[in-house]
């Protein structure tokens, strides 16, 4: 396998393209929509919530058949499916005239893309076992620069030419990903031959569930929601803290671009420590300083520190995912990581769809800054099911202990 290096290298450069492409014109939805007509205020937090649940759904639906697709005939096809489809739906997206026809769109998006999984899941069928949670922590590293990279790229578009050139230029940049990883990227083809062989059930799949498995699940579904919960309302909070929309988009991107650092950072160095010591002890540190963080995001007097909080926050809680994709993979075997992806994606989308729906409630009922309340619980949560994981752990270490006695 002497070149998951290069595979690592080329897939980590076109994901921060693929992610830029996205994070040109997609968190500034609560704005687009208004150029399309939405301005009455409940209608545009209820269009805003819609448009970031949409593609959620559908990608819940797909992920794991493309999971199980992409066992039998490659992770790179199913890479190179997202992209092409991606560049094709942005560039729509800018074409528009109504929100009726964004939605649309957007849940086309998640039942025809999935880029970051369809890496992951390359990625992690095509490393040596020693190596993955550097792997898997590099690449997600390419997520969040690209997440950082767009949108303060697209603020910058936006106020000087529009949101749809925002869009136009996303579908470019994605299909330069994706000449990128057709033209460099190789896979095992003795691997892909093997899995061709092999009976292709919705059964066989399901034997990748086993009690690891399930609480990291549970602990990616929780994270997912702390994370994502805030996004589509920050340009919504900003404007509301400071009493105009003027320079809010361009403030949202540097927002966002701070804490796709911060997160990156984390890729990079946190997520190492889960080939050398125990991940769920590291989960477990991480989501309980995560709290600490949180609540002081939520009691945050102003802007300035509400940015360095939001931007330490992420820094912590950014290299939980990829210590968790790492325990999973070591779960399962290699000729299974395509669906256990396709299901981590499904856990992510319940996440990513849960946490708009109740950011769209609370926003509504109560109010936008109460939203960030839902942070700190969902890290409490987290922090109960690494600790219920580790209890596990030694539970069934001694019971093997027992048995060889």
């Amino acid at each position: 396998m002497t070149y998951w290096k290069n595979n690592l290298y080329t897939l980590w450069l076109s994901q921060i393209i693929s992610l830029t492409s996205f994070g040109l014109g997609l968190p500034f939805m609560a704005f687009y929509i208004q150029k399309l007509g939405i301005t009455d205020p409940v209608q545009i937090k209820f269009y805003t919530g819609i448009l970031a649940a949409a593609p959620a759904f559908t990608m819940g639906i797909m992920a794991p058949i493309w999971g199980i697709i992409g066992d039998k005939l490659g992770n790179k096809v199913m890479l190179l499916r997202a992209m092409i489809s991606a560049s094709i739906l942005l560039t729509a997206m800018g074409l528009v005239s109504n929100v009726n026809q964004l939605i649309i769109l957007r849940f086309f998006q998640g039942m025809l893309t999935g880029t970051v999984t369809a890496s992951g899941a390359l990625i992690a069928s095509n490393t040596p076992e020693d190596k993955l949670s550097y792997a898997l922590g590099f690449i997600s590293s390419s997520t969040f620069i690209g997440y950082a990279a767009g949108p303060a790229i697209g603020g910058l578009i936006a106020e000087l030419m529009g949101y749809r050139v925002s869009f136009y230029m996303g579908g470019i940049l994605m299909f330069l990903g994706f000449l990128m990883v057709l033209l460099f990227v190789k896979e095992d083809k003795k691997q892909i031959q093997k899995r061709k062989l092999a009976p292709l059930t919705l059964k066989g799949s399901l034997t990748i569930f086993n009690p690891t498995v399930i609480s990291m699940f549970l602990i990616l579904l929780f994270i997912r929601i702390a994370r994502t919960i805030f996004n589509p309302y920050l340009p919504l909070f900003l404007e509301e803290i400071s009493g105009t929309s003027s320079g809010v988009p361009k403030l949202t991107g540097i927002i966002n671009s701070l804490s796709g650092v911060t997160t990156a950072i984390a890729g990079l160095t946190i997520s190492k420590l889960g080939d050398k010591r125990n991940g769920i002890s590291i989960i477990l540190k991480l989501s309980v300083i995560g709290i600490v963080v949180s609540a002081g995001l939520f009691m945050a007097p102003g802007t300035i520190s509400f940015t360095i909080l939001n931007s330490l926050m992420f820094l912590f809680i950014g290299g939980i995912e990829p210590i968790v994709m790492s325990i999973n993979s070591k779960s399962v075997p290699i000729e299974k990581r395509g669906v256990l992806f396709g299901f981590q994606a499904l856990m992510g989308s319940i996440g990513w769809a849960l946490a708009p729906m109740i950011g769209s409630a609370i926003s509504i009922h109560l109010n936008i800054h109460m939203i960030l309340a839902v942070i700190p619980v969902s890290l409490i949560l987290t922090a109960f099911m690494a600790l219920r994981s580790k209890k596990i752990l030694i539970s069934s270490h001694l019971n093997m202990v027992e048995s060889d006695v």
